[in-house]
């Protein structure tokens, strides 16, 4: 079935969004922070069940864009790494989610 024009139109949207946020790992993270003022390295790796490793490196993406401030410093001589959505990212955010439930309700059927 080939879709009509302006369904075709709708759905080419899609290929707009924001490539950084829509990675699935990338938008976990984003939703987690989202909801809190910060979280700890530790709380998203048990909440995300994300290796460190693969942690550490959507952060460091996500950091790069200028959506998320990772702040180290040491507690009681342990480290810590908090994390937090920048302004950017929350704006970031916020346009996707919104971005993608629009396309979803222009959907045929």
């Amino acid at each position: 079935m080939v879709p009509k024009k302006k369904e075709a139109h709708e759905l080419q949207k899609i290929v707009d969004i924001d490539r950084v946020v829509h990675e699935p790992a990338r938008l976990l993270i984003l939703s987690y922070l989202y909801v809190v003022e910060s979280a700890d390295f530790l709380f998203l790796l048990r909440q995300t069940n994300l290796t460190k490793g693969n942690l550490s490196s959507h952060l460091m993406k996500l950091e790069k864009a200028g959506y998320v401030n990772i702040e180290k410093k040491f507690v009681e001589k342990i480290p810590r790494t908090l994390l937090s959505l920048t302004k950017e990212g929350r704006k970031a955010f916020h346009e996707y989610t919104k971005r993608m439930k629009k396309i979803f309700m222009e959907l045929p059927g």
